[in-house]
Protein backbone atom coordinates (compact mmCIF):
# COMPACT_ATOMS: atom_id res chain seq x y z
CA UNK A 1 0.00 0.00 0.00
CA UNK A 2 1.32 3.39 -0.94
CA UNK A 3 0.94 6.25 1.50
CA UNK A 4 2.80 8.86 -0.47
CA UNK A 5 0.22 11.48 0.52
CA UNK A 6 0.93 11.01 4.23
CA UNK A 7 1.83 14.37 5.82
CA UNK A 8 4.32 14.61 8.65
CA UNK A 9 4.15 17.83 10.67
CA UNK A 10 7.63 19.28 11.01
CA UNK A 11 6.92 22.45 12.95
CA UNK A 12 4.45 23.95 15.36
CA UNK A 13 2.11 26.00 13.20
CA UNK A 14 -1.42 26.69 14.30
CA UNK A 15 -1.39 24.03 17.02
CA UNK A 16 0.34 21.26 15.00
CA UNK A 17 2.83 19.19 16.97
CA UNK A 18 6.48 19.43 15.93
CA UNK A 19 7.97 16.15 14.67
CA UNK A 20 10.68 16.33 17.33
CA UNK A 21 8.00 16.29 20.03
CA UNK A 22 6.48 12.99 18.88
CA UNK A 23 7.81 9.89 20.58
CA UNK A 24 10.00 7.79 18.23
CA UNK A 25 8.03 4.62 18.99
CA UNK A 26 4.79 6.32 17.91
CA UNK A 27 6.43 7.53 14.68
CA UNK A 28 7.69 4.04 13.88
CA UNK A 29 4.48 2.23 14.81
CA UNK A 30 1.82 4.58 13.50
CA UNK A 31 3.55 6.49 10.70
CA UNK A 32 6.61 4.86 9.20
CA UNK A 33 5.13 1.35 9.03
CA UNK A 34 2.32 2.72 6.88
CA UNK A 35 4.69 4.03 4.22
CA UNK A 36 5.90 2.15 1.18
CA UNK A 37 9.61 1.90 0.42
CA UNK A 38 9.82 4.85 -1.96
CA UNK A 39 7.95 7.17 0.43
CA UNK A 40 10.00 5.98 3.40
CA UNK A 41 13.23 6.76 1.56
CA UNK A 42 11.93 10.24 0.70
CA UNK A 43 10.90 10.89 4.31
CA UNK A 44 14.35 9.93 5.56
CA UNK A 45 16.05 12.33 3.18
CA UNK A 46 13.59 15.18 3.69
CA UNK A 47 13.61 15.26 7.49
CA UNK A 48 16.87 14.98 9.36
CA UNK A 49 14.96 14.03 12.53
CA UNK A 50 13.60 10.95 10.75
CA UNK A 51 16.83 9.78 9.13
CA UNK A 52 17.79 7.36 11.90
CA UNK A 53 14.24 6.05 12.31
CA UNK A 54 13.85 5.57 8.56
CA UNK A 55 17.04 3.52 8.46
CA UNK A 56 15.86 0.83 10.88
CA UNK A 57 16.69 -2.63 9.50
CA UNK A 58 13.47 -4.22 10.76
CA UNK A 59 11.42 -1.57 8.98
CA UNK A 60 13.15 -2.18 5.64
CA UNK A 61 13.04 -5.95 6.09
CA UNK A 62 9.25 -5.78 6.48
CA UNK A 63 8.98 -3.59 3.38
CA UNK A 64 11.12 -5.99 1.32
CA UNK A 65 9.14 -8.99 2.58
CA UNK A 66 5.81 -7.39 1.63
CA UNK A 67 7.12 -6.20 -1.76
CA UNK A 68 8.91 -9.45 -2.63
CA UNK A 69 7.76 -12.48 -0.58
CA UNK A 70 10.79 -14.41 -1.85
CA UNK A 71 13.00 -12.30 0.44
CA UNK A 72 11.67 -14.25 3.43
CA UNK A 73 13.69 -17.24 2.24
CA UNK A 74 16.46 -17.99 4.82
CA UNK A 75 19.15 -18.17 2.11
CA UNK A 76 18.24 -14.75 0.78
CA UNK A 77 17.87 -13.19 4.23
CA UNK A 78 21.41 -14.29 5.06
CA UNK A 79 22.75 -12.80 1.80
CA UNK A 80 20.88 -9.50 2.25
CA UNK A 81 22.21 -9.14 5.79
CA UNK A 82 25.71 -8.77 4.28
CA UNK A 83 24.66 -5.79 2.08
CA UNK A 84 26.15 -2.43 3.22
CA UNK A 85 22.84 -1.27 4.75
CA UNK A 86 21.06 -4.60 4.79
CA UNK A 87 17.51 -4.63 3.44
CA UNK A 88 17.62 -0.88 2.77
CA UNK A 89 20.51 -1.36 0.30
CA UNK A 90 18.72 -4.31 -1.26
CA UNK A 91 15.54 -2.26 -1.77
CA UNK A 92 17.45 0.63 -3.36
CA UNK A 93 19.02 -1.85 -5.81
CA UNK A 94 15.94 -3.92 -6.65
CA UNK A 95 13.01 -1.48 -6.59
CA UNK A 96 13.88 1.11 -9.28
CA UNK A 97 14.49 0.23 -12.91
CA UNK A 98 17.90 0.14 -14.59
CA UNK A 99 19.06 3.40 -16.17
CA UNK A 100 20.85 2.90 -19.47
CA UNK A 101 21.67 4.82 -22.62
CA UNK A 102 19.61 3.69 -25.60
CA UNK A 103 21.09 4.21 -29.07
CA UNK A 104 19.66 7.45 -30.42
CA UNK A 105 19.49 6.70 -34.13
CA UNK A 106 19.63 2.94 -34.28
CA UNK A 107 22.64 0.74 -35.05
CA UNK A 108 25.42 2.14 -37.20
CA UNK A 109 27.25 0.56 -40.12
CA UNK A 110 30.62 0.89 -38.40
CA UNK A 111 31.29 0.67 -34.68
CA UNK A 112 34.31 2.03 -32.86
CA UNK A 113 33.60 0.00 -29.75
CA UNK A 114 35.46 0.32 -26.48
CA UNK A 115 35.43 -2.95 -24.59
CA UNK A 116 34.70 -2.75 -20.90
CA UNK A 117 36.97 -4.23 -18.33
CA UNK A 118 35.44 -7.54 -17.34
CA UNK A 119 34.45 -7.65 -13.66
CA UNK A 120 35.78 -10.29 -11.31
CA UNK A 121 33.88 -13.55 -11.84
CA UNK A 122 31.26 -14.40 -9.24
CA UNK A 123 30.96 -18.05 -8.14
CA UNK A 124 27.16 -17.92 -7.95
CA UNK A 125 24.09 -15.91 -8.89
CA UNK A 126 20.87 -15.94 -6.87
CA UNK A 127 17.43 -15.41 -8.40
CA UNK A 128 14.51 -14.20 -6.27
CA UNK A 129 11.30 -14.64 -8.28
CA UNK A 130 7.75 -13.63 -7.38
CA UNK A 131 4.67 -14.03 -9.60
CA UNK A 132 1.50 -12.21 -8.61
CA UNK A 133 -1.95 -11.81 -10.05
CA UNK A 134 -3.18 -8.45 -8.82
CA UNK A 135 -2.26 -8.39 -5.12
CA UNK A 136 -2.35 -12.19 -4.79
CA UNK A 137 0.93 -14.12 -4.73
CA UNK A 138 0.67 -17.22 -6.91
CA UNK A 139 4.30 -18.38 -6.89
CA UNK A 140 7.59 -17.51 -5.18
CA UNK A 141 11.01 -19.15 -5.38
CA UNK A 142 14.73 -18.57 -4.74
CA UNK A 143 17.24 -20.24 -7.08
CA UNK A 144 21.00 -20.47 -6.56
CA UNK A 145 22.96 -20.89 -9.82
CA UNK A 146 26.68 -21.64 -10.01
CA UNK A 147 28.47 -19.39 -12.48
CA UNK A 148 32.12 -20.45 -12.32
CA UNK A 149 32.27 -23.74 -14.23
CA UNK A 150 33.48 -23.98 -17.79
CA UNK A 151 30.14 -25.51 -18.76
CA UNK A 152 28.20 -22.49 -17.49
CA UNK A 153 30.53 -19.92 -19.06
CA UNK A 154 30.43 -21.49 -22.53
CA UNK A 155 26.78 -22.63 -22.63
CA UNK A 156 23.72 -20.51 -23.44
CA UNK A 157 22.71 -18.60 -20.30
CA UNK A 158 19.27 -19.71 -19.14
CA UNK A 159 17.67 -20.11 -15.72
CA UNK A 160 14.48 -22.19 -15.49
CA UNK A 161 12.05 -21.42 -12.68
CA UNK A 162 9.82 -24.50 -12.84
CA UNK A 163 10.69 -28.19 -13.01
CA UNK A 164 9.72 -30.31 -16.00
CA UNK A 165 6.20 -31.28 -14.85
CA UNK A 166 5.51 -28.37 -12.51
CA UNK A 167 2.70 -25.92 -13.32
CA UNK A 168 1.34 -22.86 -11.54
CA UNK A 169 -2.43 -22.20 -11.60
CA UNK A 170 -3.66 -18.66 -12.21
CA UNK A 171 -7.06 -17.05 -11.48
CA UNK A 172 -7.51 -16.39 -15.20
CA UNK A 173 -10.12 -18.50 -17.02
CA UNK A 174 -9.77 -18.93 -20.74
CA UNK A 175 -13.24 -18.48 -22.24
CA UNK A 176 -12.13 -18.64 -25.86
CA UNK A 177 -11.95 -14.88 -26.29
CA UNK A 178 -8.24 -14.28 -26.88
CA UNK A 179 -8.46 -10.48 -26.65
CA UNK A 180 -10.19 -10.61 -23.24
CA UNK A 181 -7.70 -13.12 -21.87
CA UNK A 182 -4.72 -11.07 -23.07
CA UNK A 183 -6.23 -7.90 -21.58
CA UNK A 184 -6.65 -9.61 -18.19
CA UNK A 185 -3.05 -10.84 -18.23
CA UNK A 186 -1.67 -7.45 -19.26
CA UNK A 187 -3.58 -5.69 -16.50
CA UNK A 188 -3.15 -8.06 -13.57
CA UNK A 189 -0.18 -10.41 -14.07
CA UNK A 190 3.04 -9.27 -12.37
CA UNK A 191 6.45 -10.88 -12.33
CA UNK A 192 9.57 -9.80 -10.45
CA UNK A 193 12.93 -11.45 -11.13
CA UNK A 194 15.71 -10.08 -8.94
CA UNK A 195 19.28 -11.21 -9.58
CA UNK A 196 21.69 -11.03 -6.63
CA UNK A 197 25.47 -11.22 -6.73
CA UNK A 198 26.48 -12.28 -3.18
CA UNK A 199 30.15 -11.52 -3.78
CA UNK A 200 29.58 -7.94 -4.96
CA UNK A 201 26.63 -7.46 -2.56
CA UNK A 202 24.55 -5.97 -5.36
CA UNK A 203 21.17 -6.78 -6.88
CA UNK A 204 19.10 -5.79 -9.90
CA UNK A 205 15.50 -6.45 -10.95
CA UNK A 206 15.65 -7.41 -14.62
CA UNK A 207 11.90 -7.90 -15.06
CA UNK A 208 9.55 -5.32 -16.51
CA UNK A 209 7.02 -6.32 -13.80
CA UNK A 210 4.17 -5.96 -16.32
CA UNK A 211 4.23 -7.92 -19.61
CA UNK A 212 5.83 -6.14 -22.56
CA UNK A 213 4.41 -8.59 -25.10
CA UNK A 214 1.75 -11.32 -25.10
CA UNK A 215 1.25 -13.62 -28.07
CA UNK A 216 -0.79 -16.79 -28.59
CA UNK A 217 0.73 -19.59 -30.67
CA UNK A 218 -1.44 -20.24 -33.68
CA UNK A 219 -0.91 -24.03 -33.59
CA UNK A 220 -0.66 -25.09 -29.93
CA UNK A 221 -2.83 -22.34 -28.47
CA UNK A 222 -0.24 -21.67 -25.74
CA UNK A 223 0.12 -18.06 -24.61
CA UNK A 224 3.66 -16.69 -24.54
CA UNK A 225 4.15 -13.81 -22.09
CA UNK A 226 7.36 -11.79 -22.18
CA UNK A 227 8.72 -9.59 -19.42
CA UNK A 228 11.93 -7.79 -20.30
CA UNK A 229 14.34 -4.97 -19.71
CA UNK A 230 16.64 -3.51 -22.35
CA UNK A 231 20.19 -2.95 -21.07
CA UNK A 232 23.54 -1.87 -22.46
CA UNK A 233 25.53 -4.55 -24.25
CA UNK A 234 28.41 -4.22 -21.80
CA UNK A 235 30.96 -3.55 -24.54
CA UNK A 236 31.37 -7.24 -25.36
CA UNK A 237 30.16 -7.13 -28.96
CA UNK A 238 29.17 -4.79 -31.78
CA UNK A 239 25.64 -4.67 -30.37
CA UNK A 240 24.89 -1.57 -28.31
CA UNK A 241 21.92 -3.06 -26.44
CA UNK A 242 20.68 -6.49 -25.40
CA UNK A 243 17.56 -7.66 -23.59
CA UNK A 244 17.17 -9.47 -20.30
CA UNK A 245 14.07 -11.54 -21.00
CA UNK A 246 11.77 -13.53 -18.77
CA UNK A 247 9.43 -15.69 -20.84
CA UNK A 248 6.40 -17.46 -19.36
CA UNK A 249 4.33 -20.03 -21.24
CA UNK A 250 0.67 -20.49 -20.26
CA UNK A 251 -1.67 -23.27 -21.29
CA UNK A 252 -5.31 -24.04 -20.62
CA UNK A 253 -8.41 -25.51 -22.17
CA UNK A 254 -11.41 -23.38 -23.02
CA UNK A 255 -13.52 -22.80 -19.92
CA UNK A 256 -10.68 -23.78 -17.58
CA UNK A 257 -7.96 -21.98 -15.68
CA UNK A 258 -4.76 -20.90 -17.35
CA UNK A 259 -1.68 -22.62 -15.94
CA UNK A 260 1.89 -21.35 -16.17
CA UNK A 261 3.95 -24.36 -17.25
CA UNK A 262 7.30 -22.78 -18.08
CA UNK A 263 9.20 -19.69 -16.94
CA UNK A 264 12.78 -18.97 -17.98
CA UNK A 265 15.20 -16.07 -17.86
CA UNK A 266 17.92 -15.40 -20.45
CA UNK A 267 19.96 -12.59 -22.00
CA UNK A 268 19.25 -12.16 -25.73
CA UNK A 269 21.24 -10.26 -28.35
CA UNK A 270 19.73 -8.32 -31.25
CA UNK A 271 19.66 -11.46 -33.37
CA UNK A 272 17.39 -13.10 -30.81
CA UNK A 273 20.08 -15.57 -29.75
CA UNK A 274 20.67 -16.47 -26.11
CA UNK A 275 24.10 -15.26 -25.04
CA UNK A 276 26.54 -17.54 -23.23
CA UNK A 277 27.14 -17.49 -19.50
CA UNK A 278 30.43 -15.61 -19.67
CA UNK A 279 29.10 -12.68 -21.69
CA UNK A 280 25.78 -12.64 -19.83
CA UNK A 281 27.54 -12.28 -16.48
CA UNK A 282 29.51 -9.29 -17.78
CA UNK A 283 26.26 -7.61 -18.85
CA UNK A 284 24.38 -8.43 -15.64
CA UNK A 285 27.20 -7.33 -13.35
CA UNK A 286 27.48 -4.11 -15.35
CA UNK A 287 23.72 -3.56 -14.95
CA UNK A 288 24.03 -3.98 -11.18
CA UNK A 289 26.57 -1.15 -11.06
CA UNK A 290 24.53 1.28 -13.15
CA UNK A 291 22.33 4.08 -11.89
CA UNK A 292 18.68 3.43 -11.17
CA UNK A 293 15.64 5.58 -11.84
CA UNK A 294 11.96 5.61 -10.95
CA UNK A 295 9.82 3.17 -12.90
CA UNK A 296 7.39 4.92 -15.20
CA UNK A 297 4.13 3.38 -16.36
CA UNK A 298 4.50 1.89 -19.84
CA UNK A 299 8.22 2.65 -20.05
CA UNK A 300 9.27 -1.01 -20.27
CA UNK A 301 6.74 -1.75 -23.01
CA UNK A 302 7.91 1.25 -25.02
CA UNK A 303 11.52 0.13 -24.52
CA UNK A 304 10.64 -3.30 -25.87
CA UNK A 305 9.05 -1.77 -28.99
CA UNK A 306 12.19 0.28 -29.59
CA UNK A 307 14.32 -2.83 -29.12
CA UNK A 308 12.25 -4.72 -31.71
CA UNK A 309 12.74 -1.81 -34.14
CA UNK A 310 16.45 -1.78 -33.35
CA UNK A 311 16.63 -5.52 -34.13
CA UNK A 312 14.97 -4.88 -37.49
CA UNK A 313 17.47 -2.15 -38.35
CA UNK A 314 20.33 -4.38 -37.23
CA UNK A 315 19.16 -7.20 -39.53
CA UNK A 316 18.98 -4.75 -42.45
CA UNK A 317 22.56 -3.60 -41.76
CA UNK A 318 23.80 -7.20 -41.58
CA UNK A 319 22.00 -7.99 -44.82
CA UNK A 320 23.68 -5.03 -46.55
CA UNK A 321 27.07 -6.15 -45.24
CA UNK A 322 26.46 -9.69 -46.48
CA UNK A 323 25.34 -8.36 -49.87
CA UNK A 324 28.51 -6.27 -50.17
CA UNK A 325 30.60 -9.31 -49.24
CA UNK A 326 28.79 -11.43 -51.82
CA UNK A 327 29.38 -8.80 -54.51
CA UNK A 328 33.06 -8.59 -53.56
CA UNK A 329 33.35 -12.38 -53.82
CA UNK A 330 31.62 -12.41 -57.21
CA UNK A 331 33.82 -9.57 -58.48
CA UNK A 332 36.92 -11.37 -57.23
CA UNK A 333 35.84 -14.59 -58.92
CA UNK A 334 35.21 -12.81 -62.22
CA UNK A 335 38.63 -11.13 -62.02
CA UNK A 336 40.34 -14.47 -61.44
CA UNK A 337 38.48 -16.09 -64.35
CA UNK A 338 39.36 -13.23 -66.70
CA UNK A 339 43.00 -13.45 -65.68
CA UNK A 340 42.97 -17.20 -66.25
CA UNK A 341 41.45 -16.95 -69.75
CA UNK A 342 43.87 -14.16 -70.61
CA UNK A 343 46.78 -16.39 -69.73
CA UNK A 344 45.29 -19.22 -71.73
CA UNK A 345 44.86 -16.99 -74.78
CA UNK A 346 48.37 -15.58 -74.44
CA UNK A 347 49.69 -19.09 -74.11
CA UNK A 348 47.85 -20.17 -77.24
CA UNK A 349 49.17 -17.21 -79.28
CA UNK A 350 52.76 -17.82 -78.20
CA UNK A 351 52.42 -21.49 -79.12
CA UNK A 352 51.13 -20.66 -82.58
CA UNK A 353 54.02 -18.27 -83.18
CA UNK A 354 56.55 -20.84 -81.95
CA UNK A 355 55.29 -23.59 -84.22
CA UNK A 356 55.11 -21.23 -87.25
CA UNK A 357 58.87 -20.58 -86.87
CA UNK A 358 59.64 -24.29 -86.76
CA UNK A 359 57.76 -25.12 -89.93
Amino acid sequence: MSCSNTTIPAADHGGATAITAVHPEIIQTHILKRLDGATLASAGSAFSQLRALCSEENLWRDICNSTWPSTTDPILRHVISAFPSGHRSFFSDAFPTIHHHRPRQGPQEEHHHHHRRRPSPSPELISAVDILYGEKLIYSKVIVSETASGWFLSSPFRIDLLSMKETVPTPVKFDGDEATTVAHLEEHLRLSWILIDPSAKRAVNISSLKPVNIRRHWLTGDIKIRFGTVVDGGGISDEEVVQCSVVAMCEGKEGGELHVREVSMQVEDVDGKTMNGKDSMVILQDAMERKRKKREEGEAKEGYKKFVEYKKQWREIKQRRENRLDMACIAGGITILMAFFTLVLLGSERGRIYFSHLF
